[in-house]
């Protein structure tokens, strides 16, 4: 008897099959996927692999008349190119799949792994169920038990809810996206739109938030400060009114005020409190953390987060739970964490208590508890290992006592008047040595002050202010209101962001709604409301959780959708013309805003926009032919801003790369600001070089010449027989701009 075990991605399948071998697994390998032969006691085991969804949802015939329902599964190397490399594993799946007698499926404990683990055992082992593992580490012990104690069907509940999630998410997503696309299409233009079930109610949250800040009017108040001196000590206090409204209120008080010289203080207050210790993380809060702490985007904190489960480092990230369960074993991980000398010192300590326990949050997930490490400590580059200190210290701090915090206050009395100053310090660190650096808290301490003190004043001023606008949503502050409002899913949450930046509905670190986010929200408010609803969505994801609990009907769900889409789709048909000409006039209108650069500096009547050619973007103006003004761009994502070149005046670019921080650059490659960055005998030598005064031999074809090339980055040196010989150096003479050309 052969059994197979169907693992969700290689470098699972490479875990479980050294976890589950009772010597070293045999790996095999077709073409280059590979797959494992284990002895485990008395079983054979063959262990295999997808890479993530091996199937995918498309409509069985070409229909264009919407709403389509008529959909099936079919390998998802046949609906994206992009997927053609999943084909080679669904190959061997089917050959090693003939080997084996008997089934257990070890994909990822939730409804996207078990989506993924029933289309292996339906369409390529042809088999009706099978065996499940359920593990939340890929740690050896944990999976031989999950082996060994495998439950003895699939989880059903998982499984229709996650075929009925893929379900709708086609029906919304492709239905209603080619009903936007079609209709701008009715007005003789083409733009690719999108919008879904979740991506709707999504980007309507981020449009109210921009309609509020643009529709906001700041209204006018003032604040009055004294600095001044207490035993020695500077202090700053603020008028006990904190915003004053009325300015006539304001200026008498001050006009009382302004001259004095001493103060006394009329009374203190000191108050302390406790300061509980940290949640364990779920996905949300961690990528909300993450960016606080690491400045990394909620996307790529599910990313680097995924890389280290599947390396053993991390439990699987993909949990709603803020609970740490004894089961996973608290001494076993801190032992395991004591081996780095990161931590052994914090390990030590919480080793010593006599109880340890967690300050669990509220939330459960029923599939996995929170994030915690395993104990392993990994050895990765730097972006993961940033990570995976912040998920270790927390699960320390998690386990710290409360930390005590004190706030003195003092009132001031200035003829009569009060002024407060406020300082708040940390008594007690507790969990924040645990926590480390990631426990960041303002400390304020004041000098040593009593009732009767005087107060030397120094200054009283008056502030004039205005109101701010609500601030912006960033990509972490988004994902935690998402979650309030029940939208979306743990998992899904980032890429829906992520969506809606590529398609051009939001831009920026602090997002803000791009006009044809605004005006398509708006489009879809005014002719279809169901589709911004969020109403409709929270409906979905509690069917959704009802199905999963066995207290509702896929079939039932899938229908009620039907009807739902076919209503939709039909308030679209009686509008189509309007509301393709609102969503064009709305996309063209974004493309300005976007590729607007600034004035032309030649014919000063054009304008620098950013343009699309043959060889790649660069910037002209707009009056071309009558005016041939241009600019090279790099090769990368390049952004206008508001920002004015201090040394020549023209208009400067943000360039963005990826895993880069995004640099803001001059458009003229020429410009002699850029010679700021290098030292007086670089310029020398960039200047002995152009003038002909120095030779420098090419190192690598010893034929050529360098000499001085710009980019909008800066300054290096080139071969001058470019393209033949590519060799490029930096200016201290070290080949590090180009490496790959240069070899």
């Amino acid at each position: 008897m052969v059994e197979l075990i169907i693992c969700e991605k290689p470098s699972a399948a490479k875990k479980i099959a050294e976890a589950l071998a009772d010597g070293k697994p045999i790996k095999n390998l077709i073409g280059k996927v590979p797959y494992y032969e284990v002895t485990h006691g008395e079983n054979d085991i063959i262990v295999g692999c997808a890479v993530g969804h091996l199937y995918g949802l498309k409509q069985k015939e070409k229909k264009v008349t919407l709403p389509i329902f008529d959909i099936e599964w079919v390998p998802t190397s046949e609906i994206n190119k992009a997927s053609e490399f999943s084909k080679k594993y669904l190959t061997v799946l089917k050959k090693i799949a003939k080997k084996a007698d008997s089934f257990t499926v070890a994909t990822d404990y939730d409804i996207e792994g078990e989506i993924i683990g029933l289309n292996v055992i339906r369409f390529i082992c042809k088999q009706k169920d099978a065996r499940r593992m359920k593990f939340s580490t890929l740690t050896k012990d944990e999976l031989i038990d999950a082996y060994e104690h495998a439950h003895p069907t699939l989880e059903w509940g998982q499984a229709n809810a996650g075929e009925t999630r893929h379900i709708l998410d086609w029906y919304y997503g492709i239905n209603v996206s080619r009903a936007l696309t079609k209709a701008v299409h009715t007005t003789g233009s083409f733009k690719l739109l999108s919008t879904g079930r979740v991506q709707g109610p999504a980007l309507k949250l981020i449009v109210n938030k921009e309609k509020e800040i643009k529709a906001f009017k700041p209204d006018p108040y003032w604040m009055i400060s004294l600095n001044g001196k207490v035993n020695k000590g500077d202090i700053e206090a603020w008028y006990e009114k904190d915003k004053i409204f009325e300015k006539k209120d304001a200026d008498a008080i001050f006009d009382k005020v302004k001259d004095e010289k001493q103060a006394k203080i009329k009374d203190t207050e000191t108050k302390q409190f406790k300061q509980s210790p940290p949640n364990p993380f779920d996905l949300t809060s961690l990528q909300i953390e993450a960016y606080r702490c690491l400045k990394v985007t909620p996307k790529r904190t599910l990313e680097l987060a995924q890389d280290l489960y599947t390396g053993g480092y991390i439990s699987y990230p993909r949990t709603s739970s803020q609970q740490l369960p004894k089961s996973i074993g608290y001494k076993k991980i801190l032992n395991g964490l004591s081996k780095s000398v990161n931590y052994k010192e914090n390990v030590s300590f919480l080793l010593k208590k006599k109880t340890l326990t967690p300050n669990d949050g509220k939330k459960t997930d029923p599939a996995h508890p929170a994030i915690y490490p395993t104990g392993i400590i990994p050895k990765l580059e730097e972006d993961k290992m940033r990570l995976y200190d912040l998920i270790a210290r927390r699960f320390l701090a998690t386990f710290g006592e409360p930390a005590t915090r004190q706030t003195i206050k003092a009132s001031i009395d200035v003829k009569g008047e009060i002024f407060i100053v406020k300082g708040t310090t940390t008594v007690d660190p507790g969990w924040h040595i645990l926590y480390g650096k990631y426990a960041t808290f303002k400390e304020e301490e004041l000098p040593d002050m009593k009732k009767g003190d005087d107060v030397d004043i120094k200054k009283i001023e008056k502030h004039d202010k205005e109101t701010t606008p609500p601030k912006r949503y960033t990509e972490s502050s988004i994902i935690k209101e998402l979650e309030k409002h029940n939208l979306g899913t743990k998992s899904t949450r980032a890429s829906i962001i992520d969506t809606l930046f590529q398609r051009g509905y939001i831009d920026g670190r602090a997002i803000e709604a791009t006009e044809l986010g605004i005006r398509t929200s708006d489009t879809l408010s005014k002719h279809c409301h169901t589709l911004v609803d969020e109403k409709l969505t929270r409906n979905f994801e509690v069917e959704m959780e009802q199905i999963r609990e066995g207290k509702k009907k896929k079939e039932d769900v899938v229908e009620e959708s039907k009807k739902v889409v076919t209503e939709i789709i039909d308030e679209f048909k009686k509008d189509e013309k309007a509301i393709g000409e609102e969503l064009l006039a709305a996309n063209r209108e974004t493309i300005n805003v976007m590729t607007y650069i600034g004035k032309c500096p030649k014919c000063k009547d054009g304008s620098l926009t950013i343009r699309k050619g043959k060889y790649g973007k660069f910037v002209s103006c707009d009056k071309y032919p009558d005016c041939k003004t241009i600019y090279s761009l790099p090769s990368a994502m390049v952004k206008p801003t508001k920002s004015i070149c201090e040394h020549c005046g023209l208009p400067k670019i943000l360039i963005i790369k990826k895993r880069k921080k995004p640099q803001e650059v001059c458009i003229d490659s020429k410009c002699h600001g850029k010679l700021k960055d290098y030292t007086e005998k670089q310029v020398n030598d960039m200047e002995d070089i152009e003038k002909g005064k120095t030779e420098k031999i090419c190192p690598k074809c010893k034929e050529g010449k360098l000499v001085v090339r710009k980019s909008i980055y800066g300054c290096f040196y080139g071969c001058n027989r470019f393209p033949k010989c590519r060799y490029i150096e930096s200016l201290d003479g070290s080949p590090k701009f180009g490496r790959k050309a240069a070899k």
